[in-house]
């Protein structure tokens, strides 16, 4: 049995679609990632799997528990971090705790042996009794983890936790990810940041409520078949802005002061000779690479946008 099941999950607020029909399977013990820009559903879809949202069609299983009947029995396996921080900035650390241990029921005998486990892992110890609203935005955010684990449930749901979180704290919040799920808890975590997708076990990219392509990081990326490559230049815009206009070109997307061009087939030499003619001296250096998840993803959100409202990128796998 999976631990999430989703099934044409259709979500609508009044005439806008926010997820179109998606489907996909979390299994259990595993890290999965939802990754996409803001407005593709992924929040959405999130809520619904907490039970705090109704789908308009399909359905939603967690732990074989059907998010539309069995509510209560779904919030006593699973934990939930919003997007938001949501903790009482108020309290302490360790009232903050204690209030979700209260709230969850956690039976007395098992407390402070609880308390000790996720202050170790979180690196809060010290910080007891500090207010919330007095600690850093990684600690926020580590503390806001330990009351969702609080009750130690077997399903995890994270949304977005580490937007506006520096990169250090970002890297020491996927390392304890990684520890909780070694216990057996299973995560289904969304994130915009697309780097982040290679530390999940497997992902699905959203792209305007649908899931555009599926899969562990590794066969994503694998499964993009077209020619990669990158390009440098004294000026990068006037680069994409003659690539783009080539017959050969795919898309185009600018990576800090290189740009990355994807082909729809496999450039010749003679034809890199014309381009850098062409280009008056401004095209420096090209090189074929590997694709990121990064590169496809943002291919296939281009092709989107070239395609019909609504329709699947062609090449779009699930």
């Amino acid at each position: 049995m999976n631990a999430i099941e989703i099934t044409d999950f259709r979500k609508e607020y009044g005439t806008t679609v926010a997820v179109r029909g998606i489907s996909l399977s979390v299994r259990e013990g595993e890290l999965f990632g939802l990754i996409g820009p803001d407005g593709s559903g992924k929040t959405t879809t999130m809520r619904a799997v907490c039970t705090l949202l109704v789908p308009d069609a399909g359905t939603i299983l967690v732990q074989g528990l059907d998010t539309s009947r069995d509510v209560m029995r779904i919030r006593a396996v699973l934990g939930y971090m919003p997007q938001r921080f949501s903790l009482y900035q108020d309290l302490s650390v360790e009232q903050n705790l204690r209030f979700f241990a209260d709230l969850f029921r956690v039976p007395p005998a098992e407390r402070l042996e609880r308390e000790e486990q996720l202050y170790r892992f979180s690196r809060l110890s010290e910080f007891k009794k500090r207010k919330a609203a007095a600690l850093s935005g990684g600690m926020k955010q580590k503390l806001a983890l330990s009351c969702a684990l609080v009750h130690t449930p077997r399903v995890l749901v994270l949304d977005e936790p580490t937007t506006g979180v520096d990169p250090v704290s970002r890297r020491e919040f996927w390392d304890i990810l990684r520890s909780i799920q070694k216990q057996g808890t299973t995560i289904l975590v969304s994130t915009a940041y697309l780097d982040e997708a290679d530390r999940c076990d497997r992902v699905a990219l959203m792209y305007r409520g649908r899931v555009v392509v599926s899969g562990a990081p590794s066969s994503v990326r694998e499964g993009f078949s077209y020619p990669l490559y990158r390009l440098k230049g004294k000026d990068v815009r006037a680069l994409q802005a003659q690539f783009a206009a080539a017959a050969e070109t795919r898309t185009t997307q600018l990576f800090g002061d290189a740009l990355h061009v994807v082909f729809n087939v496999e450039p010749s030499e003679s034809r890199w000779a014309e381009w850098r003619a062409t280009s008056a001296g401004n095209l420096e250096t090209w090189g074929r690479q590997p694709p990121s998840i990064e590169d496809v993803f943002m291919d296939l959100m281009s092709t989107q946008d070239e395609g019909a409202p609504g329709a699947a990128p062609a090449g779009a796998r699930s």
